[in-house]
């Protein structure tokens, strides 16, 4: 479902539509699938309008990159063209393993993996193939989606390991809290600071006592700071952000969730 093998027809429907080829892609195309072939191209570095309309401009960018993967210079989509597009995503999809069966292990992996392909948003606020994929293909304005990738990381490894989730998940922070709560796996800031936190765990940004705003993983903790990698923010650390990547945070208004 969320990782595969050797087959990605093994992956869930919403994430099969971003990585599985469709139909070949030319000038006069237009619909859904020219608009992923724009984003992708953006995501490489190649800044065209996404407005699910394959033109000239779409055509000559998509030549250039695949003048530059060593294709076959056409300025159609074709199959092997796609995987080049997709292949980042198809990437931080494939199984891994590790020698340790403990869900940490497996989170930190897929975490690293995904930060090293740099996933951010792309036309628009919350939109593009890497908000979809971490939101069940969901996107736009109202689909924050820092818990959704923090989860979509844990159903990776869980499922690569091969053991139940520890809760449900969420997309929203305030409930992925209540989940941890109920399952005797939250962490006050307090008893953080008291006990320590070690990586591998879930830190929630905390507005009150009953609701928090942004969420992301413990890779590494002291006692006075800890670093991290989340979702949906930026070099800032808003919560509305447009990237994956890797940050360093106090402890002051943040509390726990234990995966293990």
């Amino acid at each position: 479902m969320y990782v595969y093998q050797d087959d990605i027809t093994d992956l869930s429907a919403w994430i099969r539509k971003e990585v599985v080829f469709a139909r070949v892609l030319k000038n006069g195309s237009r619909g859904m699938g020219v608009r992923r072939v724009q984003e992708w191209l953006n995501l490489h570095d190649y800044g065209v309008v996404i407005d699910a309309d394959f033109g000239p401009v779409t055509s000559r960018a998509l030549a250039r990159f695949q003048e530059r993967s060593g294709l076959q210079v056409t300025g159609k989509l074709n199959d092997v063209t796609h995987y080049e597009l997709v292949k980042p995503m198809l990437t931080v999809l494939r199984q891994r393993s590790w020698r340790s069966t403990r869900p940490e292990a497996g989170l930190l992996g897929y975490a690293r993996a995904h930060l090293k392909q740099h996933p951010r948003e792309v036309g628009g606020q919350n939109r593009g193939p890497w908000v979809r994929l971490y939101m069940k293909g969901h996107e736009g304005a109202q689909w924050a989606w820092c818990a959704g990738f923090i989860v979509f990381l844990l159903q990776q490894a869980v499922e690569s390991l091969e053991i139940p989730m520890p809760f449900k998940g969420s997309f929203s922070c305030d409930s992925l809290a209540a989940q941890a709560q109920d399952a005797g796996l939250f962490v006050s800031e307090r008893q953080a600071r008291e006990q320590g936190i070690s990586k591998g765990n879930f830190f929630l940004v905390r507005r009150t006592s009953t609701d928090w705003t942004h969420a992301g993983i413990v890779t590494y903790a002291e006692d006075s700071a800890f670093d991290t990698i989340e979702g949906n923010t930026n070099d800032d650390g808003e919560r509305e952000g447009y990237e994956v990547c890797s940050r360093s945070r106090g402890y002051p208004d943040k509390d726990f969730i234990l995966i293990t």
